[in-house]
Parts: C-alpha cells; sequence; structure tokens
C-alpha cells in the first residue's frame, strides 16, 4: 500500500494530516480506523489507485497527538493551518485535471477557450466559432448573460443566447462555457459544459453554495479586488457544496495604474499553483483591456505556467457590443496560436 493521508478537523478549524508509512498492511489501517472511531469521532475515507485519504469529524481533543505520532506505522504528522481545505494542495497533492469533452485542464495539455465577449446573434458567434476553431482553439467562449457595471450598456441576450450557443455548439462540435449571474437562471445552465462565475461574483456566496450542488464545471474568475486567499475560499465554497471539477482564472486585479483596465497578476499563478492542486488558466483580454496588449500578456501567461487561457475574439470588434477594444480579430487570433505553439514545448505542455 502507498502513503495514507489521515486528516483530522479539530475544533478550532486546523486539519492535521497524517502520512503513514509504505507497505502498511490492511489490518493496520483497520486497527488505526478502529482506534479512531472508538474515541468517538466519524470518519470519511477515500480510496485511490495507490493512497486513501481519511476525513475525521467530531471532537479532535479527545484524539492523543504524541500517541499519534509515535505509531510505527506513522511517517509524519503536520497542521494545515489554512481555512481553505478541499482545495489545498496538502489535502490533494497531485494535480486535478478537469476533462472537458476530451479537453484537459491541469496536466501537460493546453487547452485554449476563446470566443466573443457577448452572445449578439448567431451569424457573429458561429463566424467567429469557426475561425477560432480552425486556429486551434477548442472550447468556444461567449456572454449570454453579462453583468455590466454601467445598467446602460448591453447586458446580453439571456436565455436567447444561451439557446444560440447551443446551436453554435451543435453545428462546431465546441464544448461551451458562459457565465451564470444568478442563482434563478441554474435550471437554464443544465447542459452547459462549464458554467463561469464572473469576477463580480466570486464572493456570490449563495450562488457558489448552489453551484457546488450541482457537480457541474465551473471556472472560477478572480475577483477585482480579491486576494489570493479570497479566491482559494470561493473555490472552497463550490468543493463543499460537492463540485470537483472546478478551474480557476486569473483575470487581473484592480491596481492604481490607469493606463490598463486591470493588472495581470501574473506572479499569481504560480502561486496559486503552489498553494492548490485545482488547474490555472489566464483571461489576457481583461487583464489589460486593451487588445494589442493580449500577446504579450499571453505568452507572459504561458511561462509563467498557467494551464489553459481564455481570450476574447470577435468576427469584427469594431461592431462589438461589448469589450471590442480587447477582442482579437480571428487573424490576430491565429497569429498568436502560432506563438504559444512555440513556447509550450519549454514549458513542458502542448496544445489540446
Amino acid at each position: 500500500m502507498g502513503a495514507v493521508l489521515i486528516f483530522e478537523k479539530t475544533t478550532r478549524g486546523v486539519f492535521m494530516i497524517v502520512t503513514i508509512k509504505n507497505n502498511v498492511e490492511t489490518s493496520q489501517i483497520d486497527n488505526l480506523l478502529e482506534w479512531i472511531k472508538s474515541l468517538g469521532l466519524s470518519t470519511h475515507v477515500s480510496r485511490g489507485d495507490t493512497d486513501m485519504i481519511i476525513g475525521l469529524i467530531g471532537d479532535t481533543t479527545k484524539l492523543d497527538i504524541d500517541l499519534l505520532r509515535s505509531l510505527d506505522i506513522v511517517d509524519s504528522v503536520t497542521r494545515i493551518q489554512e481555512t481553505y481545505k478541499n482545495a489545498n494542495r496538502k489535502f490533494h497533492p497531485e494535480n486535478t485535471v478537469v476533462n472537458v469533452d476530451g479537453h484537459t485542464f491541469g496536466n501537460e495539455n493546453f487547452p485554449i477557450i476563446a470566443g466573443p465577449c457577448s452572445v449578439e446573434s448567431y451569424e457573429q458567434v458561429l463566424e467567429t466559432a469557426k475561425a477560432v476553431k480552425a486556429s486551434g482553439a477548442t472550447i468556444l467562449r461567449g456572454g449570454a448573460f453579462k453583468p455590466r457595471t454601467s445598467p446602460y450598456s448591453f447586458q446580453g441576450l439571456g436565455c436567447d443566447g444561451l439557446e444560440i450557443l447551443r446551436a453554435v455548439r451543435k453545428e462546431t462540435g465546441m464544448p461551451i462555457v458562459t457565465e451564470i449571474t444568478s442563482v434563478r437562471y441554474i435550471e437554464e445552465f443544465e447542459d452547459v459544459d462549464i458554467i463561469q462565475v464572473g469576477a463580480r461574483n466570486m464572493q456570490n456566496f449563495e450562488l457558489l453554495k448552489e453551484l457546488g450542488r450541482t457537480g457541474k464545471k465551473i471556472l472560477l474568475k478572480r475577483g477585482l479586488s480579491a486576494t489570493i486567499e479570497e479566491l482559494l475560499m470561493s473555490a472552497e465554497y463550490l468543493m463543499a457544496g460537492g463540485a470537483t471539477d472546478i478551474i480557476l482564472c486569473e483575470r487581473g486585479i484592480r491596481t492604481f495604474e490607469p493606463m490598463t483596465r486591470n493588472t495581470l497578476d501574473l506572479s499569481a499563478i504560480p502561486l496559486i499553483k503552489e498553494k492548490t492542486h485545482l488547474p490555472v488558466i489566464v483571461d489576457p483580454s481583461h487583464a489589460s483591456g486593451l487588445n494589442r496588449l493580449v500577446r504579450p500578456m499571453s505568452l507572459a501567461a504561458v511561462g509563467a505556467g498557467c494551464d489553459g487561457l481564455i481570450i476574447e475574439v470577435h468576427n469584427n470588434p469594431a461592431r462589438a457590443l461589448c469589450d471590442g477594444a480587447q477582442s482579437l480579430r480571428p487573424d490576430q487570433f491565429d497569429e498568436l496560436v502560432k506563438a504559444i505553439d512555440v513556447m509550450l514545448p519549454l514549458v513542458g505542455k502542448k496544445r489540446g
């Protein structure tokens, strides 16, 4: 048997990882479980191919930590101080791989999500989708619901926009990702391949709790002024509800610099990947708000180790109803993908 991790949740909300030595007999593990249960604690056991995780629930003050450390089968005991548990890499050392219709985030593959900021018409989305797919994009993005700063700005086509995305998915075979803005629309998103939680809803905890219960694949964007820990805590809300397939997205944060829409936090990419097992992608379009910066920011994100990109592409950015200034033309996107392909081998990834 390989390493066994036992996770203890103390009354102060601190997890403890107990790593069991290799080649421990099953009977020894059973004896340990019986001892834990005899203390009035319940256990949650998760068995993998090579390891097993046991979650302890209850009043763990009855557990003698020193005695636990002294057991022959115990290799080490460490505490998890962070408030996020399920999203913590200490809890789940191996990368989580999110599979979306054969396109995987979190391993050596590097999917590219592309499409318009907002769904404007069937023809617009279809033309853009065909162009980005031909260039190498594997998943189609498009906003049916658009939370905007101004109530007078284009708010999206709503459910009609979802129908357009479904029709384009059927035509092109591309999975779709689109943003949800309210709990009341969850049923409408039942067949959406990836549900996006936008920056403005990152801390909409009621929405996160409901989405967690759906078991759907979630793309969670970092809030405009959110810390890395706050992003991970939002992921924790989803995971506490039962979600497992979560993709985090760095999309730039608000700083005092006025020359760009946001400031892309490149340092967040390796830091987040250090703290969590969840895949991390980057949105270079929202990060700066300027289409001429999308290419260099995309390449910088690849170099920083991200697991994919989500890029805004419009068939006619000058006439876009939303965020045309940050959208690439299809020919610009094609050139960008070629540059990305040159960089991917340097970071041990391949487009997929």
